[in-house]
């Protein structure tokens, strides 16, 4: 008995080590597109190629994380609630690595934007509502799979909606700059580039926001709309 509840006790330890080292690489991939977003205004380059290299620990972290999950389940063989907790954490993994991989985009973007001197005033306030919007919605996200709160993850994909349309605009106001000044074409282009970055970082976030439903719920709900999701949630 008491080998038993030893084994049950590390198991419940082993568990709540993948949700921790979630949390902790969420908190990595934050910074890095805090990091990248501040660095279009700043045009500091040791800060902007340090995150470009660091792109490599999520990487390593991702690969990581897989490794630990495929492990507990070998030696688990997980059942119900603890096998969707740990197929929320791969898919999770995978998300993260991704927002990494469009902070890592960003970031280029800025080396590019300062080493050409194109940068001007105003530089980046057509996209500094997206990118204030991205940074709120990985942080609800990664809050909502640290609380398991599925109705605070139902608030991510209505941001997802919002998000959009913010994009929508950028794109809009750069067309006119291009239009009526063919010498802004160069520096709107690239700050496309990263407005669409920061517009694939909540695709993301939504992601991890589906998945905390799928773990609280059972229920898969992605590809659905926000109505079909908040029902999910609701019922």
């Amino acid at each position: 008995m008491n080998s038993d509840r030893h084994t049950s006790k590390q198991y419940d330890a082993e568990l709540e080590a993948l949700r921790s080292r979630v949390l902790q690489m969420g908190g990595m991939v934050e910074q890095q597109i805090t990091r990248a977003v501040d660095s279009l205004n700043t045009c500091n380059l040791p800060l902007i190629e340090q995150i470009i290299a660091d792109d490599h620990k999520v990487n390593a972290l991702e690969v990581e994380m897989d490794d630990l999950c495929t492990h507990v389940i070998v030696r688990r063989q997980p059942t119900a609630g603890d096998l969707r907790l740990i197929m929320a954490v791969v898919k999770t993994v995978t998300d993260l690595e991704r927002i990494g991989d469009e902070a890592e985009k960003i970031a280029r973007m800025a080396k590019l934007m300062c080493e050409s001197d194109r940068l001007q005033t105003p530089r980046f306030n057509e996209v500094r509502r997206m990118a204030d919007l991205a940074v709120d919605m990985v942080r609800s996200a990664l809050d909502a799979f640290a609380r398991l709160d599925a109705k605070a993850a139902t608030k991510i994909a209505r941001l997802d909606l919002e998000l959009d349309d913010e994009f929508r605009g950028v794109l809009r106001q750069l067309i006119t700059f291009m239009m009526e000044d063919p010498r802004t074409i160069s520096l709107s282009l690239e700050i496309v580039f990263v407005s669409k970055a920061l517009e694939r970082i909540g695709d993301h976030a939504r992601n991890i926001a589906e998945y905390v439903v799928f773990l609280v719920k059972g229920k898969d709900v992605r590809h659905t709309t926000v109505e079909e999701l908040e029902r999910e949630v609701s019922t």
